[in-house]
């Protein structure tokens, strides 16, 4: 997304038309996105799953970070010093 486009005057509502205009602005970037894969051969389903999919990565990721916190704490270590025991990289 493009830095912001409209600058509100400092009202109410011109402050909620520049974020109306904005939404709009997205939308439709995410429309032409959308036109673009489905141009290059996905499918909806398949767009859909794999978004399934990477929020169930993002959900299981964030609960083993929460458990490698907890255990960093218990230890008296850092979060960073637990990795190597577990063979995972620090992109992980």
């Amino acid at each position: 997304p493009s830095p912001r486009s409209c600058q509100p005057d400092g009202t109410n509502e011109e402050a909620l038309r520049c974020e109306i205009e904005e939404l709009r602005q997205k939308d439709l970037a995410l429309d032409q996105e959308i036109a673009q894969l489905l141009s290059d051969g996905y499918s909806l389903e398949e767009l859909e799953k794999h978004i399934s999919l990477l929020h169930e990565y993002n959900d299981i990721k964030d609960a083993g970070q929460m458990l490698l916190g907890k255990l960093a704490v218990i230890r008296g270590v850092t979060t960073k010093q637990l990795y190597p025991e577990y063979d995972l990289e620090l992109s992980d």
